[in-house]
């Protein structure tokens, strides 16, 4: 048995789904359900024996405390974290409260569990914590991607909110001991994507017919990792990763803004043509850049191929064509997600942004 937290977002719901087909190992999934936390994501187990969900926060100790007392999970994978930037410059005290009172109270609960287990099961105990490489910062375009040791240079409340968790998790193992791993990804995409970040706003708005806003020139360049890879990558950092060492996670795909749109605006002319023929390209609208937003972020993930043997499986052009037919075949769950409250953020996010 393990607890994963947040299984019901983007990343851990891929992370629960992926899990029970491949292992077979029962699975305790809490998640507060905000608004990207999704039970629709996690339909396909209803009634599966292995896997019980339960609504909750990680910043609830008693309930943390509870849930482990009673399933003596053998690892805790954390998934649960506001992850979006825009919003964190909106809103920055909901990332402080769950990024790093959360992740604080997660800890100090798993330490109490841990450190009661008997020997053998305590050696075998893993707390597992699911980063960002926006904690590094910004890089410049000639300069090298981001390793293990890179400093961290967080520059929105997001990434500092995430930073600030990654060091709760380092001094509670270089303090108490705890088995600790972190891992640092890059940009995921795939399915169960929550329409408020690029390639599924992107796709949601071209098919509505919609401005596809760009922020600035475009020109702003990430390293995209299909969510199955980085899912796969997180497996493998549990069963082998080293105590007290940070991994990351990188899909070695670094592709521009602009790319990526045109790129999916292409794949749609090919697998949904607009009613009139023309091409989605012509939805492209460029409004203004996100305060203090990064340039580029690029991961190196040698490390991670190096010591455990992990390499992605899809390049972005395989993943990212799997993606879209994803959606194209799930306009239920895409239509399901498109509430009022996501409609009023969406409003609020792009409200006054000059073309």
């Amino acid at each position: 048995m393990i607890l994963v937290t947040g299984g019901a977002g983007f990343i851990g719901a891929n992370f629960v789904l992926d899990w029970v087909a491949q292992t077979g190992e029962g699975v305790i999934n809490l998640d507060k359900l905000t608004y990207a936390g999704n039970l629709e994501n996690l339909a396909s187990l209803q009634g599966n024996r292995l896997h019980q969900f339960v609504q909750g926060d990680i910043g609830d100790s008693v309930l943390v405390q509870r849930l482990l007392a009673e399933h003596q999970p053998r690892a805790i994978i954390n998934f649960a974290a506001e992850s979006h930037v825009d919003r964190s410059i909106h809103s920055p005290e909901d990332f402080i409260q769950t990024n790093i009172v959360g992740t604080f109270r997660l800890l100090e609960a798993a330490r109490a569990y841990w450190s009661a287990l008997a020997d053998d099961k305590k050696s075998a105990f893993r707390f597992l914590h699911v980063s960002t490489d926006e904690v590094y910062g910004s890089l410049a375009k000639d300069e090298p991607a981001f390793t293990e040791e890179h400093r961290y240079e967080p520059n929105s409340p997001y990434s500092a909110s995430k930073a600030a968790s990654d060091h709760l998790v380092r001094s509670y193992h270089h303090t108490y001991g705890l088995p600790v791993l972190t891992t640092n990804c890059s940009n995921n995409y795939g399915p169960y994507h929550f329409p408020e970040k690029l390639i599924p706003l992107i796709f949601v708005n071209a098919l509505a017919g919609k401005p596809l806003p760009v922020y600035g020139d475009g020109q702003q360049i990430r390293d995209w990792l299909y969510v199955k890879d980085h899912c796969s990558a997180i497996r493998r950092v549990l069963e082998k990763g080293r105590l007290g060492e940070v991994y990351n996670v990188g899909g070695w795909n670094e592709k521009a803004n602009l790319d990526i749109v045109h790129t999916l605006c292409s794949i749609l002319d090919e697998l949904h043509p607009r009613a009139d023929k023309k091409p989605y390209k012509e939805q492209i609208t460029f409004v203004a850049d996100r305060p203090g937003h990064d340039r580029r972020y690029a991961i190196d993930a040698r490390k991670l191929e190096r010591e455990l043997g992990w390499k992605p499986a899809e390049t972005f052009e395989t993943g990212i064509r799997k993606t879209v037919q994803w959606y194209l075949d799930n306009q239920g769950w895409v239509n399901n997600v498109l509430t009022g409250s996501y409609k009023q953020w969406v409003e609020k996010n792009y409200a006054g942004r000059s073309q």
